[in-house]
């Protein structure tokens, strides 16, 4: 019930912003925003725009996008080809899967909040508009590749690695493909390492931090290898979008 609910907001979502114009002529820029109703009102207005973005995207490539998203294609087929035969390759113990969760949940949507959280309120006593408009962007990135991966979930059905015979079957009912906690790390983490492209150490920890995440999903044998793989790339392209339209 629970993504039927989340899939019907999208398509809802998708059908009202085809009425909106482009952010930059259409949607207040919230960053910047002073006051709650109008940071609120800013913040639903990106998401309905950038909703409408991710899922018509594919209308909108150019041949060289093509190129890129037909090899990133094959590189997940292969790794789905494979995703049984590299689940096993771990020794897959009990406090191996224990310890790998425990790391996994530094990316998790209750975890993240207090993070973004944090960022937004250090900003506001700092009074660095950086700070503070780090915390609202990576918001908004989160929130995007939330939507984007419980109606991808929702669609592919996939069998997560302990479930049924352990083979990732798709369209069973399952919720393994793509990794949440991949994409919306490297969504956060992307908008950080943009914001903050300057500072190499920032960049190198908040990519590398998500890596970990990533990893952890994995080895605590939550996700198969390509739920990983495109969880992480889509959570990258969904974090760059929200960095470079404001």
């Amino acid at each position: 019930m629970r993504r039927w609910l989340l899939l019907a907001s999208v398509l809802a979502t998708i059908s009202a912003a085809s009425g909106q114009e482009p952010r930059d002529a259409g949607v207040q820029d919230f960053e910047n925003a002073e006051g709650l109703k109008p940071i609120a009102t800013g913040f639903a207005r990106s998401i309905l725009v950038d909703q409408k973005a991710i899922w018509t995207s594919p209308f909108h490539m150019t041949r060289q996008d093509a190129r890129w998203w037909l090899t990133f294609g094959a590189i997940v087929g292969a790794a789905v080809a494979t995703d049984h035969l590299s689940s096993q390759q771990l020794p897959n113990t009990p406090d191996q899967r224990r310890f790998s969760r425990d790391i996994s949940q530094v990316g998790a949507a209750y975890t993240l909040i207090p993070i973004l959280g944090g960022l937004y309120v250090s900003g506001v006593l700092a009074k660095s508009a950086k700070l503070r408009g780090t915390g609202l962007l990576g918001g908004e990135a989160v929130a995007d590749a939330l939507i984007v991966s419980e109606v991808l979930k929702y669609a592919a059905g996939r069998q997560r690695p302990l479930v049924g015979d352990g083979g990732g079957h798709f369209f069973h009912g399952g919720d393994s493909f793509p990794s949440g906690h991949a994409i919306e790390s490297f969504a956060l983490a992307s908008v950080i390492a943009h914001r903050w492209r300057h500072n190499k150490a920032a960049v190198i920890a908040v990519y590398g931090l998500a890596t970990l995440v990533s990893a952890s999903r994995f080895s605590g044998q939550k996700h198969f290898a390509s739920d990983i793989l495109v969880g992480g790339v889509m959570g990258w392209f969904i974090g760059t979008h929200v960095s470079e339209t404001h």
